[in-house]
């Protein structure tokens, strides 16, 4: 059994930021801009300062990214190479964060319907990252 192959992570999970920030932009511009906009003057959050937030988004993406693709290669020698072990990855973690949203909907940050809708987006966009930085990982 080799160990993970750190610079392979390095260069998928970047490549699985990079798809990540893409999926959050469209996201959050369009398929769910009425829904941040309410959550946004529900905590009576001006625009610029969410603006100002950004960077630290797009910095969570590509830790996001990392994190996908070091769980691909950590549970790839139990399943085995390729888009089934990606996808298991992506819905691992994807778990994870289901649950964190969760947690911020019980505090009345999301709505259910917010919550849902979010979910099933971040859904696709963890699945897609997961693939493709899975693609470019080898042992």
């Amino acid at each position: 059994m080799s160990g993970i192959n750190v610079q392979r992570v390095l260069l998928g999970g970047f490549v699985a930021g990079l798809v990540a920030n893409a999926f959050d932009f469209v996201i959050t511009s369009y398929l769910m801009a009425a829904e941040f906009a309410a959550m946004l003057a529900r905590l009576n959050v001006g625009e610029s300062a969410a603006q100002s937030w950004i960077w630290v988004f797009a910095a969570a993406d590509f830790i996001w990214g990392f994190l996908l693709v070091f769980t691909y290669a950590a549970v790839r020698p139990r399943f085995g190479p390729g888009p089934r072990t990606a996808i298991i990855s992506g819905v691992l973690l994807w778990s994870s964060f289901a649950i964190a949203v969760l947690i911020l909907m019980a505090i009345g940050l999301h709505t259910l319907e917010s919550y849902v809708k979010s979910s099933a987006l971040y859904l696709l966009s963890a699945l897609a990252s997961s693939l493709a930085g899975a693609a470019l990982y080898k042992e």
